[in-house]
């Protein structure tokens, strides 16, 4: 079955908690920004003490001076039954913050948004919360960033945007999915060391990306498409194509052309080109596999 309808990017929003220092937040998003992440969406998680709400409104202060053009910022407020919670002193508190961080990162994956969270700033409590957040709710695409920066200390000049010498990193989180949680538990009580079940996992997430490839091969292409693609999988150029398969080089180029369109659809439209060296990155190791099995 060919597919021609167009399907809409989902957007993308990131949901981060909040601690005194409001730059682990605004680094956070020039990172995923410059990353090519297409943040439509800010929403920071915050208690009531005093601090932390200086800190909300100097990064709610980068909005008002449009700093982030285009993208919207919300605050949400932790709070209990009774009312906001000023901080996290109790089991009480923490589960008002729980229950809140759950909520957004719900909220935002039934509107069909790719849910970036952001657990370095605030307590450390609260990053592992975030965690376990994301275990219970998160989808594929989904991801969980945590920001380094070299040289910079606590109580230093507060720096919103890290100069181009400063030193930083920001570091995908990996989080065992309880969407997955059968084989997980299976595989967890089988295996003493953390590091091998991080590999099964990683296993587990290359075999569910070659039943996508397999998918896009058989489903999204035609039969002369298919033939195109394996051959420019093995690095023929458009000339070499056309011979092999006894065709006109522009009907090589055209057809490549309307791969190139469908392979934007499946990958939900990614920044920046997608052309033959895109494709060859994605199906070159399906085909290497397709060949070593039969």
């Amino acid at each position: 079955m060919n597919v021609t309808t167009k399907k809409k990017r989902p957007s993308e929003i990131l949901i981060t908690t909040l601690g005194v220092e409001p730059q682990v937040v605004t680094i956070t998003l020039d990172y995923l920004l410059a990353a090519g992440k297409k943040i439509g969406e800010l929403a920071v998680v915050y208690t009531e003490n005093p601090r932390i709400q200086q800190s909300l409104e100097v990064i709610e202060d980068e909005f008002v001076k449009d700093v982030y053009h285009g993208i919207s910022f919300r605050g949400v407020p932790a709070s209990l039954p009774a009312g906001p919670i000023k901080d996290l002193y109790t089991s009480e508190d923490l589960r008002g913050f729980f229950r809140t961080l759950y909520a957004e990162v719900r909220h935002s994956r039934q509107a069909n948004k790719i849910v970036n969270m952001g657990i370095s700033g605030g307590r450390k409590v609260m990053g592992i919360m975030g965690m376990v957040v994301a275990q219970l709710l998160f989808g594929q695409d989904d991801r969980v960033w945590y920001l380094l920066t070299e040289g910079w200390q606590p109580g230093a000049n507060r720096q919103l945007h890290l100069p181009s010498e400063e030193k930083g990193w920001l570091i995908s989180i990996p989080v065992l999915r309880w969407s997955e949680a059968t084989a997980l538990m299976q595989t967890v009580a089988e295996l003493d060391d953390p590091a091998e079940i991080m590999i099964w996992y990683e296993k587990l997430n290359r075999t569910n990306k070659i039943k996508r490839r397999r998918e896009f091969i058989r489903r999204w292409l035609t039969m002369a498409e298919k033939d195109v693609v394996r051959l420019a999988c093995q690095g023929l150029d458009n000339a070499s194509i056309a011979g092999q398969l006894h065709k006109q080089e522009q009907t090589v180029a055209n057809q490549l052309r309307l791969v190139y369109e469908k392979l934007r659809e499946w990958l939900e439209y990614p920044a920046g080109n997608v052309d033959r060296s895109l494709l060859i990155a994605e199906f070159a190791p399906y085909f290497a596999l397709m060949e070593e099995e039969s």
